[in-house]
């Protein structure tokens, strides 16, 4: 990883010191999106009770692009979100990427995941665990939760078309950094980590076909009292396969948890929210392992009509033996498209949501999509 840093660093160095920009193109895009959803069963809190919600949501990504006089391209990206409670804009999810015949320099702030979890799914519309209901699934991580600088190979280098790209972020910040930021002192709750790094590859080895994977590895040091047994890692492959108007994919995660090893307060990733339950017997209440696997399928009637089935099935694997009631989420959706509006239904389920026994909901949702 040292070495990954230093040819980040001589790249950037040498493209600060040998090149210019000229004059770049600004762009506006972005989408905006009204839905009605209704939610019916469940006990595990508000959001998965019943009840009929109206939404309206947009992004705005504002890009600018060009080129140095050596002939690297760059491109510059922020996004506008509205705030969850408040609606009033935020600017988030910044990226700077030099691109050349060489590869790619990315720095990303809040972006530029490279999980593949979620990269098979066919949905014509989302994931069943990804539209409105706080299903509790536990899925693989990505490095977009910290700044990080990433390499990228560049298209067409490789055999089968494939694709490497190696993220790191120095220091595991997650803020929402301007220029000359000031590290803080802790980050990441109570435990400083060292750094994350996530790798990714993806490839097209026959016509219709995309394979991939990722994995993650976070190095999380605790302290004094509390220390690691068990750092946060993942990793996912996955595959997609389109033949005619059909299409079919499938992917597979493993996410250990970070796990420490006193029965003092717990400071674990995903499980922030589980507390140990006996003194000197370490975070037994906690996870060793969750196990994602998931499943979907679409059919183009035609040009602008389709329709799509996914299931998604978590298992959690606990360290001392209990009932582990694991996640089970299925939607079938169907789109039409207008030109740059789509139109969709959702109509689903997810049992044990949080891994909570027969808290089971029913879920129908009928959004409106505009991009520009």
């Amino acid at each position: 990883m040292k070495n990954i840093m230093k040819i980040m660093l001589a790249l950037l160095t040498s493209v600060s010191i040998v090149s210019s920009a000229s004059a770049g193109e600004l762009t506006v895009t972005g989408s905006a999106k009204a839905t009605y959803n209704m939610i019916s069963g469940g006990s595990n809190g508000a959001e998965n009770g019943t009840g009929k919600t109206l939404g309206i949501t947009n992004e705005i990504d504002f890009g600018a692009t060009g080129e140095l006089d050596n002939g690297m391209t760059w491109k510059y990206q922020v996004q506008m979100d509205p705030a969850k409670t408040t609606g009033s804009g935020l600017n988030d999810d910044t990226r700077i990427e030099l691109s050349s015949t060489m590869g790619t320099l990315g720095l990303y702030v809040k972006e530029g995941g490279l999980d593949t979890d979620n990269a098979a799914s066919q949905s014509v519309y989302g994931r069943p665990t990804d539209i409105g209901l706080a299903s509790g699934i536990v899925d693989g991580p990505g490095i977009d939760g910290f700044n990080n600088i990433q390499l990228h190979t560049p298209a067409g280098l490789l055999p089968f078309d494939a694709v490497i790209k190696v993220a790191h972020a120095p220091g595991n910040d997650g803020g929402q950094n301007s220029g000359n930021a000031a590290a803080a002192g802790t980050v990441d709750g109570r435990f400083v980590g060292k750094s994350t790094t996530q790798v990714q590859v993806k490839l097209s080895p026959i016509d219709g076909l995309s394979i991939g994977a990722d994995y993650y590895e976070k190095n999380d040091t605790g302290d004094a009292v509390e220390r690691s047994v068990q750092k946060n890692e993942a990793g996912s492959v996955f595959a997609t396969y389109k033949f005619g108007a059909a299409s079919v994919g499938v992917s597979r995660t493993l996410v250990a948890p970070l796990i420490l090893g006193t029965a003092a307060a717990v400071a674990s990733e995903p499980n922030s929210a589980i507390t140990n339950t006996g003194a000197g017997q370490g975070n037994v209440a906690l996870a060793r392992q969750y196990t994602n696997n998931k499943m979907s399928a679409a059919y183009n009637v035609n040009e602008n009509f389709s329709v799509s089935y996914e299931v998604e099935k978590s298992e959690r694997e606990l360290i001392i033996n209990a009932t582990e009631n694991d996640i089970k989420a299925e939607a079938i959706q169907v789109a039409y498209t207008m030109g740059g509006m789509t139109v969709a239904v959702s109509h689903g389920s997810t049992d044990n949501v949080g891994y909570v026994l027969d808290d089971n909901t029913t879920q129908t949702l009928f959004a409106m999509s505009l991009a520009f």
